[in-house]
């Protein structure tokens, strides 16, 4: 087992800048190189390196020299949407571990030339879905594993996010989000919701998703926040925004489960994944922090108030071995969710063995987007969802067993 990973980071804009804060805050973890087409950013991160590690990464513009460092084993990829599939195939290429931040692809094409690098160069991808290791997703995800939930029938999720100030400063941020919200209209984030459902339901193995429809509502939410924030005279105040402000997504899956995915970016709204599980023994309703077991809270003696709000009542018989075991680092990202999607991904690059969220997951997580842009281009048609594995989700190899292990329910040690 390699006790040092030396790290190359591509792509150091604010969620690249915060995976390189966490990754120092981690044993064994050395970032050797960094990269990133704004020499400020490069600057930045070559002085937080240095402050807190001590070492001085190498530092470029051009990915390739990265990915062409002996030393480098493994890189993790923060860039825009647009440029982490083409990252992933040449650090595959290069034969190095590769872990990518979320996003959605931009054609399906994309996803399968994933599969296909990965098949033909036997090196690991991962996606960094940092929810598919969030407290509450983790905890349904072992009851089901479990049987607590029996037969799980429908799913939903969202990214409900108001991100109207992102957007709207794009330019000054130089953030990819504007310009696809100029010019697209699909579900444009789901893997933050998809990827802990997708676990639940065995997708990929002994489950696949088949189809999905997609609808979207009109554009106003950018437009109105633009003329009140920037003033009626800024050029993009009239801008005719392709993004819908509420995108609904319905996928079918193999065993006849159904999931309804949510984007609401756009709108005043609280946060929330909207993560609910349905199955014929167990409810889980995230935003009401609600689990309902058959059997015990429609019991008589639960008054109705009571059946509500009650998880963290519950969360110490039904925790995931990982969750009873953790603490998040008060700097880690996002409640500690980025420390452990990133230990499991450096756990495997030390055992040398396959991910946890592997390219199949990663390329079917992706098509999402890509499928639903089509699906709401024709009106909701339904668009028919590859099968990335050709056929091996029937049968496939057992996952590696670890700590950080989705497939299956391992002890954290």
């Amino acid at each position: 087992m390699k006790d040092q990973i030396r790290l190359g980071v591509i792509g150091l804009s604010g969620r690249g800048f915060g995976l390189i804060t966490t990754v120092l805050r981690m044993e064994g973890i050395q970032i050797a190189a960094v990269c990133d087409r704004y020499e400020d950013r490069r600057q930045r991160a070559v002085r937080e390196v240095v402050k807190a590690a001590g070492n001085t990464p190498f530092s470029t513009e051009n990915y390739g020299d990265v990915l062409a460092m002996e030393e480098i084993d493994a890189v993790i990829v923060p860039t825009s949407w647009a440029d982490h599939v083409n990252v992933a195939i040449d650090a595959m290429k290069a034969g190095k571990y590769v872990a990518t931040e979320v996003g959605g692809a931009y054609s399906v094409e994309d996803c399968w030339e994933l599969v296909r690098t990965h098949e033909a160069t036997e090196v690991p991808c991962m996606m960094l879905e940092n929810c598919c290791y969030g407290r509450e997703e983790l905890m349904v995800l072992n009851m089901v594993k479990k049987g607590l939930f029996g037969e799980v029938v429908h799913c939903e999720g969202g990214y409900h996010h108001d991100l109207r100030e992102e957007i709207a400063n794009g330019r000054e941020n130089r953030h990819y989000r504007l310009i696809n919200y100029m010019h697209r209209n699909c579900e444009n984030y789901p893997t933050h919701e998809l990827g802990p459902i997708a676990k639940i339901l065995d997708i990929n193995r002994g489950n696949r998703m088949l189809s999905l429809v997609s609808m979207a509502s009109k554009a106003s939410g950018l437009h109105e926040y633009i003329r009140k924030e920037k003033g009626e005279g800024y050029d993009l105040a009239e801008y005719p925004f392709a993004q819908g402000d509420v995108v609904t997504t319905i996928v079918k899956c193999a065993h006849g489960e159904t999931i309804t995915l949510t984007l609401d970016t756009t709108l005043p709204r609280a946060y929330s994944r909207g993560f609910q599980v349905h199955g014929t023994k167990a409810t889980y309703l995230e935003d009401s922090n609600t689990l309902f077991l058959d059997g015990i809270h429609n019991a008589y003696e639960f008054k109705w108030k009571e059946q509500w709000n009650n998880t963290e009542q519950l969360r110490k018989e039904y925790d995931h071995p990982i969750w009873q075991t953790y603490t998040p680092d008060e700097e880690a990202g996002h409640g500690g969710m980025d420390m452990l999607v990133l230990e499991a991904f450096f756990d495997s690059v030390r055992r040398k063995v396959q991910t946890p969220i592997d390219v199949y997951d990663m390329a079917s997580w992706m098509s999402i987007t890509a499928l639903s842009e089509q699906s709401i281009a024709m009106g909701g048609m339904p668009a028919a969802i590859p099968d990335f594995t050709n056929g091996r989700w029937l049968s496939r190899e057992e996952a590696p067993e670890g700590p950080y292990c989705l497939a299956k329910i391992c002890e954290y040690k």
